[in-house]
């Protein structure tokens, strides 16, 4: 079996989740899920995937309970901004402004009318009229000009007052459905990590299962089997590719029969809240398969081969970026597993996590350096505070609480990230067992 076969989905999940929505939550910042601070284990328990599930599952009912009370928030906002009879400050005064400006437009007419007729009037007089009729004559044609200038000018004012009294309006509608989208997407990362959780504990219940009754042992972690990337820069631009290289390295004193190192990438746009793996695409070749191949589905490159003690097998590997890449934040993870003919194996315990930039198409990357394995604990790493995000959002602290937030907005950030942290657990909740399946 490969180790990490479920691991694709579950990094995905933990790094396109918002974690951004931390910084809203006050409250939310002293509480860490027990799966955070309790000791790393290499074998986590079904009991504990049953807890990570059920957090999952409360994280997932406030996320749906937030969404239900924002409609009606949201419904409400609308009618209190309705351009008709809304009561809101900027409804009324939009409707005033927009009267102001029906009235305006009205004496606009009236003024250009009174012009027309004091011009009919005026061409009308007769050759035998007096000099005093016809300068009184001109006279009104002159008033009735002035009063259609000054007309002209209130209109003006008046279509610019009413034109952005409904901008302000406008904005604020849009504004009251974006805070219910934002809801709506909480629902949707909770749901996804929350099937995310179901399934890696079902996969734990039905190895130990499988596993009742089989000879060996299960797999073991090797802190000397190690995985290190060097030549991909902190900073990638759209439309562009990237060489860069992996060293898997056999520290240990044993021979591993067969080696597999593992790759997977992600990102997402500036906002955090958009995935956009799908305009990357990872290649890779080796000394004994030299041409370029994709990576599979479960991210694995099973070319390394065995290593003997003391060995080491470089993978060259290239990252590609559509130009219609987004500009954003990337993550690129590694690890490598070995499998032997007696039936044990194991790996590197924990994914080494590699932060990056990513510039729209065109872009100047300016200076770069080569990106650096991420300080910041990982998933399965000990320690009581939350992992940063992969997508370079740190974590939620103390420093992010104190920015606040609006009563509607706590509640999202409760179930986002709830979501973020038990995504992130997720990826490291995979019992290593041999099932003698390879999916």
């Amino acid at each position: 079996m490969k180790i990490r076969r479920v691991l694709a989905t579950a990094v995905a999940l933990a790094v396109t989740t918002p974690a951004a929505l931390l910084s809203v939550s006050p409250a939310y910042a002293d509480a860490k899920p027990a799966a955070q601070t309790q000791e790393k284990q290499s074998k986590p328990t079904i009991e504990e995937l049953e807890e990570a599930a059920a957090e999952a599952q409360k994280a997932y009912d406030k996320a749906v309970e937030a969404e239900a009370a924002g409609r009606v928030e949201v419904d409400k906002a609308l009618d209190d901004l309705s351009e008709v009879d809304g009561t809101h400050p900027l409804a009324v005064a939009s409707a005033a402004a927009r009267q102001a400006a029906k009235d305006a437009a009205a004496a606009k007419t009236a003024a250009d009318q009174a012009v027309t007729e004091a011009k009919a009037a005026l061409d009308a007089l007769p050759e035998t009229a007096t000099e005093e009729e016809r300068t009184a004559a001109e006279t009104a044609l002159s008033e009735a000009e002035a009063t259609a200038t000054t007309a002209a000018t209130t209109k003006t004012a008046a279509d610019a007052a009413a034109a952005e009294a409904r901008e302000k309006l406008d904005d604020a509608r849009v504004a009251a459905v974006r805070a219910y989208g934002v809801l709506q997407k909480a629902v949707e990362d909770a749901r996804a990590v929350k099937t995310a959780a179901d399934a890696a504990l079902a996969k734990a219940i039905k190895e130990a299962e499988e596993g009742e009754g089989e000879e060996g042992e299960d797999c073991e972690p090797e802190l000397d089997l190690t995985s290190k990337v060097t030549g991909l820069p902190d900073k990638l631009v759209a439309g562009t590719s990237t060489d860069f290289s992996l060293r898997v390295t056999n520290g240990s004193d044993r021979h591993m029969d067969e080696v597999l190192a593992f790759v997977s990438v992600h990102a997402t746009d500036k906002s955090g809240l958009k995935d956009t793996d799908k305009f990357f695409r990872l290649q890779w070749s080796t000394k004994s398969a030299p041409k370029w191949q994709n990576a599979d589905a479960h991210d694995y490159i099973d070319a390394v081969g065995a290593l003997k003690p003391g060995a080491h097998a470089d993978v060259k590997l290239r990252l590609t970026l559509d130009k219609a890449t987004p500009a954003g934040n990337g993550a690129a993870f590694f690890a490598a597993d070995f499998f032997n003919e007696d039936g044990s194996c194991g790996g590197a315990p924990d994914l080494d996590m590699y932060e990056f930039d990513v510039k729209a198409a065109g872009s100047k990357p300016g200076k770069t350096e080569d990106a650096k394995p991420s300080t910041a604990p990982r998933p399965g790493n000990t320690g009581t505070t939350p992992q940063g995000s992969a997508s370079g959002t740190p974590a939620a602290t103390g420093s992010l609480a104190a920015t606040g937030s609006s009563s509607a907005t706590t509640s999202i950030a409760l179930a986002g990230g709830a979501a973020v942290l038990l995504g992130a657990a997720a990826v490291f909740v995979v019992r290593r067992r041999k099932t003698g399946s390879d999916a």
